[in-house]
């Protein structure tokens, strides 16, 4: 049996369908809020129901005593590393909307038109929607910079009768191949919410009388199927233009590449910078960008920014992402990056959510 006869969650800028995924390994489902064409399209191939709409403008009267759960991944170009993190200056102006939100006064627009970046605003919507609805449990994702405004969301629940708990997490330590640092909320209305406990460490140590040691952070090598000896050479194609088309792919290149695969000396580097981030396959990757042409990622043979390189493909973005083989993205290539690159993983979904939703899962069992 399925949890098909109760009240769906509500998933808010839902993306390609991370949390959806996440939840579909415990049985459940939601319906998601999402604007962007090519992620709704992402959506409905993956047969994840949607409602196409800008979160901020929609009414909430129409979810009122529909709802159990409030997912919520708000964009997070203006406050992330890789964008213009315009969100900084505007930190001031989101708690002020938190605040006046809570006091029931909508000051949404005024504050949206002062900010540097008007969708540094989009972090409160959250509230908007729990003060209207009064989900059962909420789970919020967003970049480490808005922990402080989490902080803040946490006391505002905490004042209507939810039990929180807000703080950062390390993917890599649940079981994502991907050192991906997370500012996460959680509340319920029926349960105390604690720290989700984590899986795996990058030294998971020995056994105790406690209890068994972690499991060791999964590498890229783990998640691709890439052995120590018998790593494949990565597609000629590559990831494709912008138009979704093949990349032309150096003879030459191609050669240093096969020697790369021969002497087991991948890694990938995180962007076309000179300080980027670069692993080796033996180790997670680090957090996945591709929202513009800085965040460049692509195998190389190594670490040297001029070394032979073929970009990662969408299948092993994906694969780092934890979404299952062959997941439907649609849209143009760069498109699809931006999807995988902005969702959550579904790993850490199923994960930070199946402690959260004990009710839930009995009726899903």
């Amino acid at each position: 049996m399925t949890a098909h006869t109760a009240h769906p969650v509500l998933d808010l800028f839902a993306g390609p369908g991370g949390w959806s995924e996440g939840l579909r390994a415990l049985g459940l489902r939601d319906v998601g809020i999402e604007i962007d064409p090519a992620a709704c399209a992402t959506r409905a191939a993956a047969e994840h129901t949607t409602v196409r709409a800008d979160v901020a403008a929609l009414p909430t009267t129409s979810f009122r005593g529909k709802v159990s759960g409030l997912i919520a991944s708000p964009p997070c170009q203006s406050f992330s590393a890789a964008g213009r993190r315009a969100g900084r200056d505007d930190m001031d102006l989101c708690h002020q909307g938190l605040d006046d939100l809570a006091r029931r006064n909508d000051t949404r627009t005024a504050l949206r038109a002062a900010c540097a970046d008007p969708r540094s605003l989009l972090v409160v919507e959250p509230l908007r929607y729990t003060l209207d609805l009064r989900p059962e449990w909420i789970a919020l994702e967003q970049v480490p910079a808005v922990a402080d405004l989490f902080a803040h969301v946490a006391v505002i629940l905490r004042g209507i009768g939810y039990s929180v708990w807000s703080g950062v997490l390390n993917a890599a330590d649940f079981g994502v191949p991907q050192t991906r640092r997370r500012a996460i909320l959680l509340a319920s209305r029926h349960q105390p919410v604690t720290p989700p406990d984590s899986t795996h460490a990058q030294e998971p140590g020995p056994d105790t009388l406690f209890g068994p040691a972690l499991l060791p952070w999964v590498t890229m090598a783990d998640a691709l199927g890439w052995g120590a000896t018998n790593r494949p050479t990565p597609t000629v194609t590559a990831g494709g233009g912008k138009s979704g088309g093949a990349e032309p792919f150096p003879s030459q290149a191609r050669k240093a590449l096969i020697a790369a695969q021969r002497q087991g000396t991948w890694v990938l580097r995180h962007s076309n910078r000179s300080n980027a981030t670069v692993r080796r396959t033996d180790e997670p990757a680090a957090t996945l960008h591709f929202g513009n042409a800085s965040n460049y990622v692509a195998w190389q043979t190594g670490q040297h920014p001029d070394a032979e390189s073929v970009r990662i493909t969408v299948a092993e973005a994906a694969a780092l992402q934890t979404f299952p083989t062959g997941y439907p993205f649609q849209g143009t290539k760069t498109k699809q990056f931006e999807q995988i690159g902005n969702a959550v993983p579904p790993l850490l979904a199923t994960t930070v959510l199946r402690p959260l939703l004990p009710a839930a899962l009995e009726v899903a069992a």
